[in-house]
């Protein structure tokens, strides 16, 4: 099933595709972190353990018969979205075997946090393991990988590559509108809300440094973060980088913007002071290659929108 969203529409055409350049079923075996992988036909139902996995195989045209941590997929990402009637087969971090096990997958896509549970899985179903997150990874190289070669075993590699030249292309026009309104020079920083006092900051080494880079903008943040691309701090860590914009990713909690509006962490943030806060819809930072794209597009809407003094 194929859906689109405003920030997305090219999708719509891409789904189109599916059913246009689709390759016929074929065998074959293929090389992945934790060894080697064959599949005697194409692959029809397939579990994904973790969301990157959920949303190639969005992209591709695949509904999953099975996912971890379904529900909060719905809440963080959102797009591409997932079809109703897809079951939950438990946490990314603890999967129930039993309930991959009843679905009776003929391929499982995972990573290498789920090592220890590999044989497991292999006993289950043929396992592809691919981190897109891990110690000195380039995330959003590893998720076009995962998303070719998903193509390939599927039989949709025309599609996968279609879907990567899309989004080469959105970013392209998205720098061009930034460009013609000068709003590329000024450095973002890109935050999560933890609470009223501690943001997740995006570093120079997550997926999001690619939106950043292809819109030619620069990261307000200098410092590496962790192998998931960000660093935890207080407010008051943004406030040495005078120049630069702040960017609110949503979901916010409850009550967040008056806790702010009353916080001397956040009034006297200089981003606060001019009214450069943004805020955009979600965007998951964990994800593969369609986050790149997302943001692209939510963060040049809000910055040709305008800011404010506060979260909404």
């Amino acid at each position: 099933m194929c859906t689109k969203h405003r920030a997305f529409r090219p999708l719509a055409y891409l789904c189109f595709l599916t059913f246009l350049i689709s390759q016929p079923a074929h065998s074959g075996t293929w090389s992945h972190e934790k060894g080697t992988l064959t599949l005697p036909q194409q692959p029809e139902r397939i579990v994904a353990l973790n969301w990157a996995a959920t949303e190639a195989l969005l992209l591709l045209g695949i509904t999953p018969v099975g996912v971890a941590d379904r529900d909060g997929y719905s809440a963080w990402v959102q797009d591409p979205e997932l079809p109703d009637g897809v079951a939950n087969v438990g946490t990314r971090v603890a999967p129930s075997l039993e309930a991959i096990a009843e679905l009776k997958p003929d391929l499982i896509v995972t990573s290498a946090e789920m090592a220890p549970a590999a044989e497991l899985l292999e006993r289950i179903a043929p396992t592809y393991v691919i981190s897109v997150y891990k110690e000195g990874s380039a995330p959003f190289t590893k998720a076009r990988e995962m998303l070719t070669t998903l193509g390939q075993m599927l039989g949709r590699e025309d599609l996968a590559e279609a879907i990567l030249i899309d989004i080469d292309e959105t970013l392209e026009q998205q720098r061009t509108r930034l460009a013609e309104a000068g709003l590329d020079q000024q450095p973002v920083a890109l935050v999560n809300f933890l609470d009223d006092r501690h943001v997740r900051i995006s570093a120079p080494n997550g997926l999001y440094q690619t939106t950043l880079n292809a819109l030619g903008l620069r990261n307000a943040w200098p410092h590496e973060g962790n192998y998931w691309g960000f660093s935890v701090v207080g407010l008051e860590a943004i406030a040495p980088y005078h120049d630069s914009r702040i960017v609110v990713i949503s979901p916010t909690l409850p009550g967040l913007s008056d806790h702010l509006a009353g916080s001397p962490f956040w009034t006297y943030l200089p981003a606060v002071k001019r009214n450069q806060v943004y805020q955009v819809e979600p965007v998951w930072p964990f994800g593969g290659v369609y986050p790149v794209k997302r943001l692209a597009i939510l963060l040049a809407d809000a910055l040709l929108e305008g800011g404010r003094n506060n979260v909404r």
